[in-house]
């Protein structure tokens, strides 16, 4: 286990005889650690730092040595994410002065970058087509497309109504997922290139990171609010229907309270919009005093939506397509290993937690 703290050290913890781990390096750094990219086959470790600098070191086989090969100043503040891509030998970060950079990094030459709307807390990279995702502080995700010196804007997208916090690709399924601090997840359909993004609603506060199991069709969130939830996508989901504008509520034609024409008319007082989730249509609060949840559509709590519409969702469509577990502590990073099939965490208590995947607490 490798990890790194803001008293800018960095430890790695080898696994004992004993079942306990123990820390076999401490080696001390110029700057607090903002973040790290590790790769297990080259045992390449980029850690990145709070004064802009990336450095990378080598680990020894026995994992008990690490070997500064380079530095360089990729940013002129702090690095917010590093991604080591071994097919193009990159090096690929994002950084608090609102670009976008990528390196080489058998030269630590520095190839090209971008400047993005706000500081990027996702990077994502797929090798095949070489687009990166970066998404960012204002919500917006950022599609670029890599050559060995330059990039070109592919696209841009915006879905949360906060800030993205996380990123995660399948690059099999070619779907995109994006985290944020609205507190829900957005799956992309980058692949089928039909603009499809599909809603999952299970926090209660913002999703910090993502993981993904790809043999199990799995998608492993965890959030400030403690939680760590395992959606199954491999089911069919629905997107969430675009909420319609209206004067008046669509089921019983009261007026809501801008209409003042329809109040003075129909001597009514005005009432609040709201909107029923499964057929987005604007309605009173006495026309949707109903609440469901609605899994396919990720809504795994429950949401209103119209009289009319609770009464046609089922008990089966009700089934609930994720499953929940408390870590007791807000959770800053997840990571799944599917060789081993563990789920390792990270959080503010302080502590790593590293268990069978999707468990949270052990």
């Amino acid at each position: 286990v490798l990890c790194f703290s803001f008293c800018r050290t960095v430890r790695v913890w080898l696994k004992r005889d004993s079942g306990q781990y123990w820390p076999s390096i401490y080696h001390a750094m110029p700057s607090p650690c903002s973040c790290m990219s590790f790769n297990p086959e080259t045992r390449r470790l980029s850690i990145g730092l709070d004064n802009g600098t990336i450095s990378e070191f080598i680990l020894s086989e026995d994992y008990n040595k690490m070997t500064l090969v380079k530095s360089y100043q990729a940013h002129q503040s702090r690095v917010m994410m590093i991604l080591f891509v071994l097919e193009m030998e990159w090096v690929l970060s994002t950084g608090q002065d609102k670009h976008f950079t990528w390196h080489c990094s058998e030269s630590g030459q520095r190839l090209g970058g971008y400047r993005t709307s706000a500081s990027a807390c996702g990077l994502q990279f797929d090798v095949e087509t070489r687009h990166v995702f970066v998404g960012d502080h204002s919500g917006q995700v950022t599609i670029l497309k890599l050559e060995q010196e330059s990039c070109s804007l592919v696209t841009t997208f915006k879905g949360h109504t906060g800030g993205v916090t996380a990123l995660c690709w399948d690059p099999i399924q070619r779907v995109l997922f994006s985290g944020s601090s609205d507190h829900s997840i957005i799956m992309w359909d980058i692949g089928g290139r039909k603009g499809t993004a599909i809603e999952l609603q299970g926090h209660n506060d913002k999703v910090q990171s993502l993981s993904y199991a790809h043999h199990t069709r799995q998608l492993i969130s965890c959030g400030a609010d403690g939680g760590i939830v395992v959606w199954n996508m491999d089911v069919e989901r629905q997107e969430t229907p675009e909420w319609l504008d209206s004067d008046s509520c669509q089921k019983c034609d009261q007026p809501f309270f801008w209409n003042f024409k329809q109040m003075w008319d129909s001597k009514k007082i005005g009432l609040r919009q709201h909107h029923c989730r499964k057929c987005g249509k604007a309605v009173c609060g006495k026309c949707s005093s109903k609440r469901s949840s609605i899994p396919l559509m990720g809504f795994e709590f429950e949401v209103r939506v119209c009289d009319s519409c609770h009464e046609s969702i089922t008990d089966e469509e009700r089934a609930p397509t994720a499953t929940f577990h408390d870590s007791k502590h807000n959770i800053v990073h997840v990571h799944f290993d599917a060789t081993r099939g563990w789920l390792l965490t990270s959080g503010t208590d302080k502590v790593i937690k590293v268990g069978p995947g999707g468990c949270s607490s052990s």
